[in-house]
């Protein structure tokens, strides 16, 4: 062999050595800044990640707690208030919606059921539809002291005793002489109930707007 091919043969197996020792090398820096996840500071955050998802419920402020109104106790209330196919029942308080619907499905009556905590508004209407009466009742999310109550014909509430108070000025003023209310467990102080009966140990109240409001009431 000549001596120059015995040199090209030499460099060229150099050059193969080099090339495979270079691709064993550890890329650390490399691998590092490509894989790790970006850093972000908190002024980056978009709000997507810091927000709470839409989905959850908002916290409220309720003058009363909610607790359901045993099935028993709503068939009483209803009929004491001798509820009707031609009633328009208002529940003040209304929680998942149970008063309004079984008068609808068990009546025919018509209602609006009012409550300020918007996941029970959205779970009675789940409610109404899934009963099929939500052709005659709603739900709606608002304060009870700022609801037009005018066009009830029947009143329920599930409230306290000091909340009866604040809204019975309201319950007089707005609604017309003859509406029935009609209260679980809890009284109006001094407006005298014409009847009261008892179910599984719960007390109902009941009450007929007067034609004529003694002043001692209105306020």
């Amino acid at each position: 062999m000549r001596l120059n091919q015995v040199f090209m043969l030499i460099v060229a197996s150099a050059g193969i050595v080099g090339m495979g020792v270079a691709s064993c090398q550890p890329q650390r820096a490399f691998d590092t800044e490509a894989t790790a996840p970006a850093q972000t500071s908190p002024a980056q955050t978009s709000p997507a990640q810091t927000s709470q998802p839409a989905s959850q419920p908002q916290a409220v402020d309720r003058d009363v707690p909610y607790v359901p109104t045993p099935e028993s106790v709503v068939a009483e209330m209803l009929r004491v208030a001798n509820v009707s196919q031609n009633d328009v029942i208002y529940d003040l308080g209304s929680g998942d919606g149970r008063i309004v619907i079984t008068a609808a499905q068990e009546y025919g009556a018509r209602g609006m059921g009012v409550d300020i905590d918007p996941a029970l508004v959205q779970q009675a209407n789940d409610r109404a539809r899934q009963a099929g009466v939500s052709d005659r009742v709603q739900f709606v999310q608002q304060d009870l002291f700022e609801t037009d109550i005018s066009e009830a014909t029947v009143v329920t509430l599930y409230l306290l005793p000091d909340v009866n108070l604040r809204l019975r000025p309201k319950l007089l003023e707005e609604l017309r002489p003859g509406t029935r209310i009609v209260s679980h467990s809890f009284d109006m102080g001094d407006w005298e109930p014409e009847q009261v009966t008892q179910v599984d140990g719960r007390t109902i109240y009941y009450w007929v707007v007067p034609e004529e409001i003694p002043a001692s009431l209105r306020s």
